[in-house]
C-alpha cells in the first residue's frame, strides 16, 4: 500500500486511515513467507492471476509498458487486482484478530507505512565531492596494495580471482600445507581462511586490506554518486516493512542500514551523508544500553531496573555484584569484563563463550555466569521460561504479539 499511498499523494488524493495492507498482514500472521499478491492468490484462495508478464513482458525483456496495454486487457488485470486483494483482506481481517495482532497492525505497522513513504520522499543528499576525493585515494592505495602483493609472491596475478590467489598463497608461497579447497578442488581464500593466517606473512594483511578497500570502492564511494535522482539531487532508499521475519525493517536500493562506521574509511563514507542545507541540521541519536533496559522490563528484575532508575551505570553495578566489591572499588578491566556479561547473557552465551572472549579459564567464567545470575535472578527466571515456553508452543513472542 506505501506504493499506491505514494502515487495518489502525489496527484493530491488523500486516503482514508482505516486502511488494511494485505501484505503487511500476511507478514504478520507468516514472516518467514512471500507476501506478493500471485503468491497468496495461490496458496490462500487457490487461484491463479492474470500474470503483469502476460500484459507488459519480463523485466529483463519487456515488451511494452503499461501505458501502451489494450484497455480492455488492462480492465480485466486491474480489476481481478482488487477482488483478490478484498478477498485476502476478508481472510486475514479475521486471522489477525485471533491471533491478538490488532494492536500491532493497526497501530504499529499501518501508521508505520506512511511515516516511511514520507522519509523515502524527502531522501538524504551525499556531498558528491568528498566522495569523488575518496575515491581517489582508495584508488590510489589500491595500487600501492598491487604492487606490495606482487612484491611478496614474486609474481603478476590477478587478485581478485579466488583460483589464482589460493594458487599463490598455498601452491607456490606454501603458507598453509592443509590448506582447505572448495568442491571443486579450489583453494579456500575466503576471509575467514585469510584471517587465521593473518600474522603468518606479509602478504595476508595486504590482501585483507586490499578486499576491504575494493568492497568499499564498489559498494559504496563508486556506488551512491549514480543512485542520486535528477528531479531531487538526493538519494532516495526504499524501506520495506515485510522482509525479515523479526519485525526490523529492511532498506534497499541503495542499503542505507549497512553503511560502515567502525573503521576509519568506513567514517569517510558516513561523513559524505550530509543536511539538505544550511537551514537543516543532520540529527544522531542512539539508545543508551537499549537491550539491558529491554530485558530489565521484560524479567520485571528489580535489582536491574532499579540501577537504571536511580542512572547508575549499568556495567559497573554489574562489575560490583558479580565481583562482590563496592561500586567505588570497581576497575576499568572489572567494568569491561561485566559489560561482556552483560550483553553476552541476554544472547545466551556459555561458560565457554564467556572464558574465550574474556581470555580467562571456563571454571572462572562459569564462575561469573553464575554469580549473575544470583544477583539478576529474575533474568534467568525469564530466561528459562521463555525457553519452556517456546518448547510447549513452538514460538515466542514480542511485547506486542509478533
Amino acid at each position: 500500500l506505501k506504493y499506491d499511498y505514494g502515487i495518489l499523494s502525489k496527484y493530491g488524493v488523500k486516503i482514508s486511515d482505516q486502511c488494511f495492507d494485505t501484505m503487511i498482514a500476511h507478514y504478520l500472521l507468516n514472516p518467514e513467507k512471500r507476501h506478493n499478491l500471485d503468491q497468496l492468490s495461490r496458496n490462500i484462495l487457490k487461484y491463479n492471476p492474470i500474470s503483469i508478464e502476460s500484459l507488459i513482458g519480463t523485466k529483463s525483456k519487456p515488451t511494452k509498458k503499461m501505458g501502451e496495454v489494450d484497455l480492455n486487457e488492462m480492465l480485466n488485470y486491474a480489476a481481478e487486482d482488487a477482488d483478490l486483494t478484498f478477498q485476502l483482506y476478508l481472510e486475514f481481517k479475521e486471522q489477525i484478530k485471533s491471533f491478538d495482532l490488532g494492536f500491532l497492525f493497526e497501530k504499529v505497522e499501518m501508521p508505520l507505512l506512511r511515516v516511511l513513504h514520507d522519509m523515502e520522499k524527502e531522501g538524504i543528499t551525499i556531498n558528491t565531492k568528498s566522495l569523488l576525493e575518496f575515491s581517489e585515494k582508495l584508488k590510489s592505495s589500491l595500487s600501492d596494495l598491487e604492487k606490495s602483493i606482487y612484491n611478496h609472491s614474486k609474481i603478476e596475478f590477478n587478485i581478485d580471482s579466488p583460483k589464482q590467489l589460493g594458487e599463490i598463497l598455498f601452491g607456490k608461497l606454501m603458507l598453509d600445507s592443509n590448506a582447505k579447497k572448495t568442491k571443486t578442488g579450489q583453494y579456500k581464500t575466503d576471509e575467514s581462511t585469510l584471517l587465521k593466517l593473518n600474522g603468518a606473512h606479509p602478504i595476508i594483511k595486504n590482501i585483507l586490506d586490499y578486499r576491504t578497500r575494493k568492497k568499499l570502492l564498489s559498494t559504496y564511494v563508486d556506488a551512491l554518486p549514480k543512485l542520486i535522482s535528477n528531479a531531487t539531487k538526493k538519494i532516495h532508499t526504499n524501506y520495506m516493512q515485510t522482509v525479515t521475519s523479526t519485525g526490523r525493517l529492511s532498506s534497499n536500493n541503495p542499503n542505507l542500514q549497512n553503511i560502515p562506521i567502525r573503521t576509519a574509511l568506513g567514517k569517510e563514507i558516513r561523513k559524505a551523508f550530509c543536511s539538505s542545507d544550511n537551514n537543516h541540521l543532520l540529527l544522531c541519536a542512539d539508545y543508551s544500553q537499549i537491550e539491558l533496559r529491554i530485558i530489565a522490563g521484560l524479567s520485571k528484575d528489580e535489582s536491574m531496573i532499579n540501577a537504571f532508575t536511580v542512572g547508575r551505570d549499568i556495567h559497573t553495578e554489574t562489575a560490583s555484584k558479580i565481583f562482590k566489591v563496592t561500586l567505588d572499588d570497581v576497575n576499568r578491566e572489572m567494568r569491561s569484563k561485566a559489560k561482556m556479561v552483560n550483553f553476552g547473557i541476554i544472547y545466551g552465551i556459555s561458560a565457554f563463550g564467556l572464558s574465550q572472549r574474556l581470555g580467562i579459564k571456563r571454571k572462572e567464567a562459569k564462575e561469573i555466569i553464575d554469580n549473575y545470575f544470583t544477583e539478576f535472578p529474575k533474568i534467568k527466571n525469564y530466561m528459562d521460561s521463555t525457553i519452556d515456553f517456546a518448547k510447549k508452543n513452538g514460538y515466542v513472542e514480542t511485547l506486542f504479539k509478533r
